[in-house]
């Protein structure tokens, strides 16, 4: 499998690049997702020749402008990050995703500091210049803050929608067509159903009569898609799905077989066995009885193993 290329500030990795002259080395990115991606470092304040160490700037909001610029407002880089940030998401096109460093007023993609006017009052409600740039240019593209990936729900379904992201694009690639779309929409119901399963059931529609404009139902229904993703897959959702592919065993499990997985699942539902649990024990199943509905589906396998991404859900 090739590696998702994933833009990263670039303080992340190690660089020597923030206004102190420091950085912000994640240890997670450089040594556990590394053999999985490869990473672009951007720094958008380096880029427009700010150098480091250098003095601080902040987000203002001023009238109905948001400036750029230092404490004492003897440093404006409001026009160069600007500037610097509309070209350069044009180049970015072919991410699978993007890891911000938080609180940033160039790449914090929420709850940045923001001050206002000429006062020392401020609220966190700002984003940073570039990742808004970046956020609105691709507003289907998987994006994170780093220090939010400690958090492992919302790490499993940042990796989750980064490899769907490129599963789609990696399907289409190979043509489009109402018959390609309906399969891909196939290959992820149990995931979707996880995640949302009211906008699960609102994009099946979009798929049933595409018509003569195919590329606008194609975009329409991958941005509905991306945006069902990004809703957390919860318990009662997961045990929900994992009962109804139990329903395609029905005629190959023994009496016994079937009471352990109802149980096992059930006892997933109140909390006494991790997710991990039921879903072997359906992959166990799978490999002894085939399945093909099943063993296409995504959601036994939406990223891989080895990243353990799935072990506290």
């Amino acid at each position: 499998m090739d590696k998702i290329r994933v833009g990263i500030s670039a303080c992340l990795l190690g660089q020597p690049v923030r206004f102190d002259g420091g950085h912000k080395q994640s240890q997670y990115c450089q040594e556990d997702l590394t053999p999985f991606f490869e990473f672009l470092p951007l720094c958008p304040e380096m880029a427009i020749g700010m150098g480091s160490p250098r003095k601080s700037i902040r987000l203002v909001q001023k009238d109905d402008q948001i400036l750029v610029r230092s404490k004492d407002g003897s440093l404006d880089v409001t026009q160069a990050l600007t500037d610097y940030s509309t070209d350069k998401v044009e180049t970015l096109a072919d991410l699978g995703g993007y890891l911000f460093c938080a609180k940033s007023p160039t790449c914090g993609m929420e709850r940045v500091t923001l001050y206002r006017g000429d006062t020392d009052y401020a609220e966190k409600d700002g984003v940073g210049v570039f990742a808004k740039a970046l956020m609105q240019r691709y507003p289907n593209l998987p994006v994170e803050e780093t220090g939010r990936l400690h958090d492992m729900a919302i790490r499993d379904n940042f990796f989750t929608r980064v490899f769907a992201y490129r599963d789609w694009h990696q399907w289409i690639a190979g043509g489009l067509s109402a018959a390609r779309l309906t399969d891909f929409h196939a290959r992820y119901k149990y995931l979707l159903m996880a995640h949302d399963p009211v906008g699960y059931r609102a994009l099946g529609p979009l798929l049933a009569n595409p018509g003569d404009n195919l590329e606008a139902v194609a975009a329409h229904y991958f941005s509905g898609f991306m945006q069902v993703l990004k809703h957390h897959a919860s318990r009662k959702n997961n045990t929900n799905v994992m009962q109804h592919i139990q329903g395609y065993f029905k005629q190959q499990l023994s009496a016994s077989a079937k009471a352990e997985l109802t149980e096992t699942i059930e006892k997933y539902r109140i909390g006494l066995l991790p997710f991990l649990v039921p879903l072997t024990l359906i992959n166990h199943h799978l490999r002894m009885h085939k399945v093909d509905y099943i063993s296409k589906q995504i959601y036994l396998n939406p990223h891989p193993e080895a990243l353990k991404l799935r072990y506290a859900l």
